[in-house]
């Protein structure tokens, strides 16, 4: 390896960390909270420019990310989602389920973009360094570059939900997606002007967040079996 391409590796600064951290501890999913202002180019740029310098394996960069403005794109949307979620929430009994439907679980409508994130398996050819032996690290990339996404989008100001209620092939109908490429998530994004101070499904009773300490094992696997 040519020593040129190497570069000095090293601390942040307090205050670098401290921002990272920072972004990581108040991403939110963000889902009725969305303002109807537009996303600056400039800004959207930054965030995808985030996204595709995630990791990947084999470095196949497999993401793809469909940018959906228009109105009456995002309302076919907003109705696939309907349909699977009336289906989710019968799924739930009792008091899941009356808290199920008070849920609000998208901004489709009301968030002014939507991203669609997608995942070609082919586009590093059919052997892949780092696939040969687990076929879906492809899609965990691509939830790397999601990821990426999200906490540049919190470091600009900018909400985002991930909304995953739906059938893969309305979604295909509507954004004319190939059946070989994979659907990752739908990404709702806008400007907000505030945040829930703690995870929402939190706040509203649906679960609480793990302690760590349950959920770190050494040397070995160390819970139920």
């Amino acid at each position: 390896m040519q020593t040129d391409s190497m570069t000095e590796a090293g601390t942040f600064s307090e205050e670098e960390r401290a921002a990272v951290y920072r972004a990581i501890m108040t991403r939110r999913d963000v889902r009725d909270e969305f303002l109807p202002d537009p996303i600056e180019d400039d800004v959207l740029w930054r965030i995808l420019t985030a996204a595709h310098h995630a990791p990947s394996v084999g470095f196949m960069q497999p993401w793809n990310f469909i940018l959906v403005r228009d109105e009456a794109r995002r309302k076919a949307v907003w109705q696939a989602f309907s349909k699977a979620n009336d289906e989710a929430a019968r799924l739930f009994e009792g008091e899941k389920a009356a808290l199920y439907r008070n849920l609000k679980l998208e901004g489709i409508l009301k968030a002014p973009l939507g991203i669609c994130v997608t995942c070609d398996p082919d586009r590093a050819g059919p052997v892949v360094l780092g696939r040969t032996h687990n076929p879906r690290m492809d899609s965990y990339s691509t939830v790397c570059a999601i990821q990426n996404l999200w906490l540049a989008a919190r470091a600009e100001g900018i909400g985002m939900g991930w909304v995953s209620i739906f059938h893969d092939a309305d979604l295909r109908a509507i954004l004319g997606i190939p059946d070989r490429i994979e659907i990752v998530g739908w990404l709702c994004l806008g400007k907000v002007r505030e945040l829930y101070s703690e995870p929402e499904l939190q706040v509203k009773g649906w679960r609480k967040r793990l302690v760590l300490e349950e959920l770190v094992f050494e040397e070995g696997w160390q819970g139920p079996t």
